[in-house]
């Protein structure tokens, strides 16, 4: 790590030269493998964009100009190069650096990132600012195929293309074959169409034309004659139609020409696309082969690649499990997922039933409203998704499944804290704009079995919306199932008790039972009710399972105000107005990332302060 240990921005990486920084490509990604083996985190698309970004970082001084990650979880690299690297022992560990770009980590870091497809808007957004205010930095979008199958990629790119601002977009291609698709005719051209001279002759020829009369249509006539040319010689002429410079497709791996490309996308000054093709998981063998099991993956052995821990089973591949079932049974059922395939258990629905699966790229928008079209033609569509990403189809949620009562099923995964991911990836609104749906049904199973229960019942028996939210990871102590259709018990008594009620729902039972254990040691009995439904609260069954005690407490693994409980004391009270609420939930501020007992106990929902909580409010 000779010269790794020695980078710390721009000023040290602009002064070496090629051997040196071929060198330090190579550290880098020997350090990534070895760190990311003791913590886990986002690996091979670190790996795959290591020479893009030291070419950014040696080009670009990201404490000065503006680099905004799409995603963010390539940021590795990045965050190595601007003076990160002794904070990489506690990666997306409570209290260390995240796993995504963070500004108030680092004035490195221009914009926080989680969600994708933002890249360019934001860019575009931040070179207007800079225009406005006269001031000189450059602006840089680092965007992935992935990220472009969603629809503001391109909602961002139709306005930065004719908006002037000198802003360069960077396409990091890590999918597409270009030697099988397009051929050496495209390389040969590319090699000539980021040519500096190239560049200088189209600049020039394009004010030449413009100046005289008549120039204008002919300049057009000629680009008319030129793009058909293209069209049939080179098929990447989409962003020029758009109206950008375009540059590329270029290896992603040569270090000098890429960093050569980027200077000439500079000095432009006009917005530019340039075109990297790069390869997941480069340099380690094992994430060559297999870039989706090391796209996020926990601690490994970094000589075998094989993960530390033990596979347990997981709420994602009891859902799996379930669809299967269910598609088998009936012909109607399809699965929906967002490029999410593995990460929602749904690998084995897409083997077996291929036809009536569909990964529709990063495009919430576009699977929610799908979902809705294949509802109202007959299909039961179930579309899985994290709560997370879930936002983001919000307003196809009410305008296209809600008003005409679809009978979409919501696969929710990823309710509630995530853990190492952070705040851009915890789960804690769902409930809350869920709940405003009219007609939507919203469930909460505490395990798999209930979980798989509530599943054959929303797509066999119900004729409507549906969410069925659940967790990351895997059932707690509590295995049994108490879902019986909206005909049975909607709240299940877990534990009686004449000193307080605390009411919950999911698999935050666990915790609310086991404080009720230390609540018993110190001389206070609690009683602990379960909700197995969260949109139109049971208050005739609550009212009936209550302690003597008036004081009620309701415990939510949901941010302040996204939860049941200011609409449970509305409507419960008015059965019992003698009754006391009062609740403990994750607060008003976004949860940070690290591990995820941690995280409760940082918010006060872990089983020692939700006792410690309940008796003092009993206290007063």
């Amino acid at each position: 790590m000779d010269i790794l240990h020695a980078i710390n921005g721009h000023e040290s990486l602009k002064n070496l030269n090629d051997q040196q920084r071929a060198q330090l490509c190579g550290e880098i990604r020997e350090f990534l493998i070895s760190s990311v083996a003791q913590t886990g985190g986002h690996l091979a698309g670190n790996l795959g964009a290591v020479e893009i970004s030291v070419a950014i970082e040696t080009v670009y001084n990201t404490m000065e100009d503006r680099l905004v990650f799409d995603v963010g979880h390539q940021s590795y690299v990045h965050k190595l190069l601007t003076g990160r690297q002794a904070d990489f022992a506690h990666l997306r560990q409570y209290g260390g650096i995240a796993g995504f770009p963070k500004p108030s980590e680092s004035d490195a870091d221009a914009f926080v990132a989680g969600h994708a497809s933002s890249s360019v808007s934001i860019a575009l957004g931040m070179a207007r600012a800079r225009t406005l205010q006269h001031q000189s930095y450059d602006v840089v979008a680092l965007i992935g195929d992935g990220a472009c199958t969603g629809g503001m990629a391109y909602e961002g790119m139709n306005d930065a293309a004719v908006s002037g601002e000198p802003l360069v977009i960077i396409l990091n291609d890590n999918e597409m074959a270009i030697g099988r698709n397009v051929g050496g005719m495209s390389r040969h051209l590319s090699r000539i169409r980021s040519s500096k001279r190239y560049l200088d002759a189209k600049r020039i020829y394009r004010k030449i034309m413009k100046s005289f009369p008549g120039g204008q249509t002919l300049y057009q006539l000629s680009s008319q004659v030129k793009n058909s040319l293209k069209r049939l010689l080179l098929k990447t002429t989409m962003f020029e139609d758009m109206g950008f410079t375009y540059l590329g497709p270029a290896d992603g791996h040569d270090l000098p020409a890429i960093i050569d490309l980027l200077r000439r996308a500079k000095e432009l000054r006009e917005p530019v696309l340039v075109h990297v093709v790069t390869q997941k998981g480069r340099g380690y063998p094992f994430a060559e082969e297999d870039p989706a099991k090391f796209h996020g993956i926990g601690k490994f052995n970094p000589w075998t690649g094989k993960k530390l821990a033990p596979k347990v089973p997981t709420f994602s591949d009891s859902f799996g499990e379930v669809m299967v079932e269910l598609a088998e049974k009936n012909e109607k059922v399809c699965a929906i997922t967002a490029a999410m395939p593995g990460g929602t258990g749904l690998l084995s629905f897409m083997d077996r039933f291929p036809r009536r699966f569909f990964d529709v790229g990063i495009a919430e928008e576009h699977a929610v409203s799908m979902a809705g079209g294949l509802a109202k033609q007959g299909m039961v569509p179930v579309l899985a998704l994290y709560s997370t990403f879930l936002q983001r189809g919000y307003d196809q949620i009410i305008q296209d499944i809600g008003l005409l009562h679809l009978h979409v099923v919501l696969a929710i995964d990823r309710a509630g804290l995530v853990g190492d991911d952070g705040p851009t990836h915890h789960g804690v609104f769902d409930v809350g704009f869920l709940r405003q749906v009219p007609g939507m049904r919203i469930l909460a199973p505490v395990s798999h079995l209930e979980q798989q229960e509530m599943l054959r019942w929303a797509v066999e028996s119900y004729n409507g919306p549906v969410a069925v939210r659940y967790p990351r990871g895997s059932q707690g102590a509590y295995t049994a199932s108490d879902w019986h259709g909206l005909d049975g018990e909607l709240v299940k008594r877990h534990r009686t008790g004449r000193d307080v009620t605390i009411i919950t729902y999911g698999t935050m039972l666990s915790n609310v039972l086991e404080a009720a254990e230390l609540l018993s040691q110190w001389g206070i009995e609690a009683t602990v009710l379960r909700l197995l439904t969260v949109d139109e609260l049971p208050v005739l069954e609550l009212r009936e399972k209550l302690s003597d005690h008036p004081q009620v407490l309701v415990v939510e693994e949901v941010a302040a105000n996204a939860g049941i409980r200011e609409s449970l004391a509305w409507e419960l009270g008015k059965l019992c107005p003698e009754a006391k609420f009062d609740g403990i939930n994750l607060g008003r501020d976004f949860v940070p990332h690290g591990a995820q007992k941690l995280l409760y106990q940082h918010c006060g929902l872990d089983a020692a302060s939700i006792a410690a909580y309940t008796r003092e409010v009993l206290s007063k």
